[in-house]
């Protein structure tokens, strides 16, 4: 196969958009480049010449003149509208859209297979470690049992700093939100959405599982506070937001929550912006990838990988959800093989009691109370978590151990 040209249409401009620009331009070797980008805003500047530019998506999606479409837009319904649109006019598509890919895996599976074309999308996992390729090359054969990983940056960068700084949870979202670390709203962030995005798309890779966003129970560090930062500290642990896929038995769980680690963990030691994802396996063990889970360059370049990956007409090849899909063709009978009825060991800090009538604890091991603060570590029915999902007004702070 040869190294074929490319060019490229491409929707956003905004942060990962200009990255992928950059690394682009300083790309050696390969034969690809932006010949239009689709934005919104015709008023605002940008870096460069406003021939490149355009306002109306039919000019890069009706004409014929790419060969490859990279989406890198926030909003995710229109994000599936311009890659369903493209796939459907035999147009291969690169995207880091994690809630639009997560929301609509089955029809853009169909979609892939229908039309020949190829979907990749590793910027959307981890930011700049390679991580779904991997899964689905690397360990395209292994007996993999567990999946997880710091897929954050913004939970991890206020988590590290609360520590390092002894300050509060809402000083350093303020300030994280002033510096371009923290959306304006972020929530879909801090209360673990995204990880759960991700995780579900790091899970059809690593299991042949596919699974709707509203199957994975997720909660984050929304409430997390200073007096939370100090009890892992004083136990020399560290506390992490954590997307876990793991096999346990002949089951899997699947969720997003934050864990504490500890020393030995090399998840201990992955601070600020970077992320890292741990798979382990039957024959390969436990192997961890480190590297910047968020900003310009470090996701334009994981984009950038994927359009040099179809110059070679690189395609997933979803080894393992064509194995599962053989034994029973229904893709969304996945949720079969997820487990939620298990004890789950967690630290609960609360109000009042009455906060914690939506859990089912199945018993305490410690329970805390002062005048600042109230902890129970318990084991609660992982089925009864889902009773707070999604609650804005939900005041606990849940965290594995």
């Amino acid at each position: 196969m040869g190294n074929k040209e490319i060019s490229i249409g491409l929707f956003g401009f905004g942060c990962v958009g200009q990255g992928l620009y950059d690394v682009l331009n300083h790309s050696e070797g390969l034969k690809a480049n932006i010949d239009k980008i689709c934005v919104k805003d015709k008023n605002k500047k940008r870096k460069i010449e406003s021939s490149f530019f355009t306002y109306d998506k039919n000019v890069i999606l009706n004409q014929g003149h790419h060969n490859v479409i990279v989406e890198l837009i926030d909003n995710a319904n229109e994000a599936f509208e311009i890659v369903k649109e493209a796939m459907s006019n035999g147009v291969s598509v690169v995207s880091a859209n994690k809630k639009m890919l997560a929301e609509n895996f089955k029809e853009l599976y169909n979609l892939q297979l229908k039309n020949n074309v190829a979907l990749i999308y590793e910027g959307s996992a981890g930011g700049s470690i390679p991580i779904i390729r991997n899964l689905e090359e690397y360990y395209d054969n292994e007996l993999l049992s567990s999946v997880k990983g710091i897929l954050n940056g913004t939970c991890n960068y206020i988590l590290s700093r609360m520590e390092l700084e002894n300050k509060d949870y809402a000083d350093i979202l303020k300030d994280a939100q002033l510096n371009g670390f923290a959306e304006s709203d972020p929530w879909l962030d801090v209360a673990g959405f995204d990880t759960k995005f991700k995780i579900l798309l790091l899970t059809i890779h690593a299991f042949g599982i596919v699974l709707k966003p509203d199957d994975v129970f997720n909660t984050g560090i929304q409430n997390v506070s200073y007096d939370d930062i100090l009890y892992a500290k004083q136990r020399g642990l560290r506390i992490k937001m954590l997307g876990v896929s793991q096999k346990v038995g002949d089951k899997y769980r699947v969720y997003a929550l934050p864990h504490f680690v500890n020393r030995e963990s090399e998840l201990f030691n992955v601070l600020y912006e970077y992320n890292a994802v741990e798979v382990e396996g039957a024959f390969s063990c436990k192997q961890t990838l480190v590297g910047k889970g968020a900003g310009s360059h470090p996701t334009g370049s994981a984009v950038l990988s994927d359009i040099s990956a179809l110059t070679y007409d690189y395609k997933y090849g979803y080894k393992k959800l064509k194995k599962a899909l053989s034994i029973n063709p229904n893709i969304e009978e996945g949720i079969k093989q997820v487990e939620f009825d298990f004890p789950i060991k967690l630290y609960i800090r609360f109000q009042d009691k009455e906060q914690l009538k939506e859990l089912e604890i199945l018993n305490v091991e410690e329970e805390y109370k002062s005048t600042t603060t109230n902890y129970i570590i318990a084991n609660v029915s992982f089925n009864s978590l889902f009773n707070i999902y999604n609650k804005r007004d939900n005041k606990l702070f849940i965290c594995g151990i």
